[in-house]
């Protein structure tokens, strides 16, 4: 069963043995688009999730409702641009006449990007992709999903922890979905010291997209004060400079 899945995937895993400064410029240019693509992007949510759950499925119903909100109230969403959870959060936002990204990736199956995106990008390389959420996200959402999105939720995480990226909203949403993984990170991660107890304050879980909505805009109050601060300040240190001359 092993060696049937390594010959299915081998036709879309590169070569790394082949030409690599052929590759360079393929990741080059993946970033050049993306930078390009995304630069007027706005305040945006990134919403993740299960490609796997079909229209009927509670949690795509309460994906579109959510990302309808969050577009209502002036945030852009961004997600993997897939079927499931990732077409649910895009179809809220283009509903509303609202941004809507589609950050897609070459996969041998499951991955076929969803009909409302405004902008669609395609990508080979996951890390290319994951620079793009990062870099033009203003918080993330992880609706429940699987391997794709828990490597989303713990990279935010690390990147937040160890001060590589300032702070954003981390949401959870479904509380019985994540109530798992949040008992196991509270228990056997705190007992072992392997995280510090604070490290949990980045995280908030719930099932309300009222709360996720209260979430973000309290942030984006934050960073609009943080963008004038840095404002001033660089004003401030203009003028010191014309007095100095």
């Amino acid at each position: 069963m092993w060696q049937a899945k390594k010959n299915n995937t081998a036709s879309v895993i590169d070569d790394f043995k082949g030409d690599q400064s052929w590759r360079i410029f393929r990741i080059i240019s993946e970033f050049t688009e993306g930078f390009e693509k995304l630069s007027a992007v706005g305040d945006a949510i990134s919403i993740f999730g299960s490609a796997r759950l079909k229209p009927d499925h509670p949690y795509y119903l309460k994906t579109v409702e959510l990302a309808t909100l969050l577009s209502q109230n002036g945030f852009a969403i961004i997600t993997g641009g897939g079927p499931g959870i990732m077409e649910a959060a895009n179809k809220g936002a283009y509903q509303e006449n609202q941004l809507s990204v589609g950050l897609n990736i070459e996969l041998p199956m499951e991955q076929n990007p969803n009909p409302y995106q405004d902008i669609s990008l395609n990508f080979r390389y996951f890390f290319v992709r994951k620079v793009m959420f990062v870099r033009y996200s203003m918080g993330y959402v992880c609706m429940p999903g699987g391997f794709g999105t828990l490597d989303e939720f713990f990279e935010a995480l690390t990147l937040m922890q160890t001060h590589k990226i300032y702070p954003l909203p981390l949401v959870l949403f479904g509380c019985e979905f994540w109530g798992g993984l949040m008992a196991w990170i509270k228990t056997t991660l705190i007992d072992y010291e392997t995280i510090s107890p604070g490290d949990l304050d980045l995280i908030k879980v719930t099932d309300d997209p009222q709360e996720v909505l209260d979430f973000m805009r309290a942030h984006r109050t934050w960073k609009s004060q943080q963008r004038d601060a840095a404002k001033q300040q660089q004003k401030a240190h203009c003028v010191e400079l014309l007095c100095k001359s």
